[in-house]
């Protein structure tokens, strides 16, 4: 059975387990590189208690699939692997990951960033934080859009 590529889920993931599940029985492999994003406790100096994450079933996991597309068109790898929650989150969960296989550590390493600076901005999903202020929406930020924009991809979430 074949590694899902994508996938969008409420429950926690298994960074080793996934890990493992990518590289398995591919002699190829030279190099694994691997991101995963954390709730942080706070943003813009605002503590933060949980951030809610909302997406569009179907339209998530296709606009992801083709950005691993273009990954595999960028850099020679083999697999690619991204989990992303949804869900009410707490500070120090897991909200993302995304693992490469290639043969050498430069292509895992451009493309593990690659696929974090489009899903940062490009990925379908909706963030809402919960402050001492009341809940409020996060906007994309002029970073994530400056770091897309190094790879020659305008954003378009203006």
């Amino acid at each position: 059975m074949s590694l899902p590529r994508v996938s969008i889920q409420t429950g926690d993931f298994d960074v080793g387990a996934e890990v493992a599940a990518l590289r398995a029985g591919d002699a190829r492999v030279g190099a694994v590189c691997a991101f995963v994003g954390t709730v942080r406790e706070r943003n813009d100096g605002q503590p933060v208690s949980v951030l809610e994450l909302e997406h569009y079933p179907g339209m998530t996991e296709k606009a992801i699939e083709a950005m691993i597309d273009e990954a595999q068109r960028r850099f020679d790898l083999y697999r690619v692997r991204v989990v992303h929650r949804v869900g009410a989150l707490q500070p120090q969960d897991q909200i993302v990951l995304v693992a490469v296989t290639s043969a050498h550590r430069g292509e895992s390493f451009r493309a593990c960033e690659f696929l974090m600076d489009y899903l940062k901005t490009q990925a379908p999903f909706w963030k809402k934080e919960q402050t001492p202020e009341g809940a409020r929406w996060v906007d994309a930020r002029a970073a994530d859009d400056a770091a897309l924009a190094r790879w020659g991809i305008q954003a378009c979430n203006a």
